[in-house]
């Protein structure tokens, strides 16, 4: 009822703007009327009101979002017989009606976002068998035994759980490879995770041949279980031990629920927030999606796979043959198949992995590329608006979550189009200053409302604009080669576990710096001509400070091409356990801070003299309900605080793989602290602070970039830095475990 209470006052408020639209009105009666929707709007947005005032804030915004691009349309082309101005012209309306199309499709899937109960309870009789695959290509033994031994000790009836690896990076393939150092490393790492699978209990999966990427490796782990249902974690994404209590009730509970995805949450920042030093105090980029739009999604049935943190139904899978492989989105694309057959999808916001982020700006446009490349594949390849099977509110959910790849095209747009002005005096926007007031600024500020009330909490004012802006120099071209041949793409493998010995500029950055200086001798240019044309004053100032806004970005993403150093090769996480430090014939009461696969943070209460870095010690494990884990050999690496009150220690790692549970154990067997890092990150950035942001970057990061440009040496490109070179672990034994040659089902 409510759903269709809100789609007929939208319909209703549709039509109405479509009549008042059309009236010949003047350009002051425009802007009154544009004034008092952002006023009523604004009044809404700053009392945080919800509700059928948030239905109310939507009809208002889009009658002025509707309103410019009628005005757009009949009034500010220029004539189609002047060529050289009217091609250029339609490139940017063109990019313009793509955004409001595409603000158009997202206000549809966020306008009621879904909240879903707590998962319904199920017997431990009662519960299907898991089976956990961990899809593994290069990632270190000591990333995957932390995520293994936390897959293991998930809260679940152990009779009823069981774990693989599954290997892409040991193949018969890869093993048998022609290149001598090749078939090596292969076969050593294939000795190495089998060992390491059997001292944990895992069973260990790989195959013949790398066929179809990582819907291939899932594939063969499909044939090598029987579980009913599946639960993918990446090889970094270690488990939170409530993930199946918190999943599997929706599977039990509704036959017809293939999938249940939860959020992906970080220990470490990407790029952007790393070189901006933004992890701490804003939200990530990834929290719009998972924290919002997933949730909009959910409320159509149209929540999607996202490649990790999901349990999925191996019946369901069965009916499509397996994972889909056509794109190399296996994720969205296996959903969408599964979609179009009448199963359906929960998604659950609550954060319930650790994983890890792309470390370096080339890393993370590397994925980034991917993910583009595959979204439109699908587009191209499994158009949702002409696949049989889903539902209108489906086909809209689906292309909206795909037509927003094409945002690098609008985004080279957009900052080329003020240059076509300045530098050629070609008219591609022809308005008066008057005209662009009342349509063009009141459609941007109603725009900038729309972001803040709908996303507000998840996303600061400029971060979208300035993550697309570093995305778009180098997913330009992945755009347009998917547009030319949509089946060209191939899976790459996103880099993790970069580190930094020293600051430098990243090895992609002179586009920027090119940019950049465009951009501003642009700017340079534009004032020129408006001190020696006033003739064209007005719409001369409107461009300019269009092409400042772009300078302005580009000025900030010199800092993000600038990359900090990383020299820890772990990235910490908060916790809040209570554990026994025994050292030096001692047991002293701890209360652990923070840990990673590296080492952790205790502090103790009273006063201690005695401690001396390099001691050999024992910490003392205990879960949650007060039963004796394990002892985790340490060595004391930092004593803060000696002789105060309380006294920090830094310990390290003496562990062998035998040891990782304990690890997974002080980490994740409650995540409450992480979520709670999250939700604290999550709140919103008053616009004058975040135009007060943006203008400090675009003032300081300049300067650091050119620094680094004009007086660095050349350097090595970023390594990654083994858990083994911060941890001391001792060589495991090769024992025997299970190895599964499975040819992948075909999708």
């Amino acid at each position: 009822m409510r759903t269709m209470a809100t789609g007929a006052l939208w319909l209703f408020t549709a039509v109405l703007s479509l009549f008042l639209i059309a009236q010949p009105v003047g350009v002051d009666t425009q802007l009154a009327l544009a004034a008092c929707a952002i006023s009523v709007s604004l009044v809404i947005y700053l009392l945080r009101l919800q509700g059928v005032w948030r239905t109310v804030f939507l009809a208002i915004a889009t009658v002025v979002v509707l309103r410019y691009a009628y005005w757009r349309t009949t009034t500010t082309l220029p004539s189609p017989d002047d060529l050289l101005n009217f091609i250029p012209a339609i490139i940017l309306y063109l990019a313009e009606m793509y955004y409001i199309v595409l603000l158009g499709t997202n206000l549809f899937v966020v306008a009621d976002p879904m909240k879903r109960p707590p998962a319904p309870h199920v017997p431990d009789e009662a519960l299907p068998r898991v089976d956990i695959f961990v899809p593994s290509y290069n990632e270190s033994a000591e990333i995957l035994a932390l995520t293994l031994s936390s897959a293991k000790a998930l809260d679940y009836p152990a009779h009823k759980l069981q774990v693989y690896l599954l290997d892409d990076g040991g193949t018969q393939e890869k093993r048998t490879a022609r290149d001598p150092a090749k078939a090596a490393k292969a076969q050593a790492r294939h000795v190495e995770l089998q060992a390491l699978c059997a001292g944990l209990g895992v069973t260990y999966v790989t195959r013949s041949r790398n066929v179809h990427a990582k819907a291939g490796n899932l594939n063969a782990g499909l044939a090598a279980s029987d579980g009913d249902l599946i639960v993918v974690f990446d090889a970094d994404h270690a488990p939170a031990r409530e993930f199946l209590r918190q999943t599997v009730g929706y599977m039990v509970a509704d036959p017809k629920v293939f999938l249940v995805q939860t959020p992906h949450f970080f220990s470490n920042p990407d790029p952007i927030e790393k070189n901006l030093k933004t992890f701490d105090r804003m939200p990530s980029e990834n929290e719009m999606f998972y924290g919002t739009i997933q949730k909009g999604l959910d409320k159509w049935n149209a929540a999607f796979f996202c490649g990790s943190a999901a349990v999925l139904r191996r019946a369901a899978l069965v009916e499509v043959g397996g994972f889909s492989g056509i794109t190399i989105t296996e994720d969205c694309e296996t959903a969408l198949d599964l979609h179009s057959r009448g199963w359906k999808s929960v998604y659950v916001d609550r954060s319930m992995v650790t994983g890890l982020q792309p470390e370096t700006l080339s890393s993370f446009i590397g994925q980034r590329s991917r993910w583009c490349r595959g979204m439109l594949q699908i587009l191209f390849l499994k158009n949702a608006a002409l696949i049989p099977g889903l539902s209108l509110a489906q086909r809209i959910c689906y292309l909206s979550s795909a037509l927003v790849w094409f945002f690098p095209i609008m985004r080279v747009v957009f900052m080329v189009a003020p240059l076509l002005f300045i530098f050629f005096d070609l008219k591609i926007y022809d308005v008066s200053t008057q005209e662009f007031v009342a349509y063009a600024l009141t459609y941007l500020a109603v725009s900038s409302l729309i972001r803040n009330y709908l996303y507000g909490q998840v996303r600061w004012p400029w971060m979208s604009e300035l993550y697309e802006y570093v995305q778009s120099v180098y997913l330009f071209r992945a755009v347009l080669s998917v547009i030319v041949n949509p089946r060209r793409p191939t899976f790459n493998v996103t880099s993790k576990g970069d580190t930094l010995a020293e600051d430098r500029l990243s090895e992609i950055a002179w586009p920027y710096f090119a940019i950049f200086a465009v951009l501003l001798g642009a700017t340079g240019y534009s004032l020129y001509r408006y001190q020696t044309e006033p003739e064209i004053g007005g719409i001369l100032f409107v461009v300019t400070i269009w092409n400042v806004i772009n300078l302005l970005l580009a000025a900030a993403a010199l800092g993000v091409v600038t990359e900090r150093r990383e020299r820890r090769g772990a990235p910490r996480i908060l916790t809040n356990r209570t554990a026994e430090l025994q050292v030096e014939g001692r047991s002293l009461p701890v209360r652990v801070t923070d840990i990673s696969t590296g080492g952790v943070r205790v502090e103790i209460e009273g006063s201690l003299d005695t401690l001396a870095p390099g001691s050999k010690a024992s910490l003392r494990v205990t879960r949650l309900d007060g039963t004796l884990a394990g002892l985790l050999p340490v060595a004391i690496r930092a004593v803060e605080g000696q002789g105060h009150a309380s006294t920090v220690v830094g310990l390290g790692y003496r562990a062998a793989y035998s040891d990782y549970p304990l690890i997974a154990e002080l980490m994740l067997a409650d995540m409450s602290p992480v979520r709670d890092q999250r939700s604290a990150r999550q709140r919103r950035r008053a616009l004058v602070l975040a135009n007060a942001n943006l203008l400090v970057w675009a003032l300081a990061y300049p300067l650091r970039a050119f620094r680094h440009l004009l007086f660095d040496k050349p350097s090595a490109a970023p390594v990654a830095v083994a858990a083994q070179d911060v941890l001391a672990v001792p060589p495991v034994p090769a024992l025997s475990s299970v190895s599964v040659d499975a040819q992948p089902a075909q999708s």
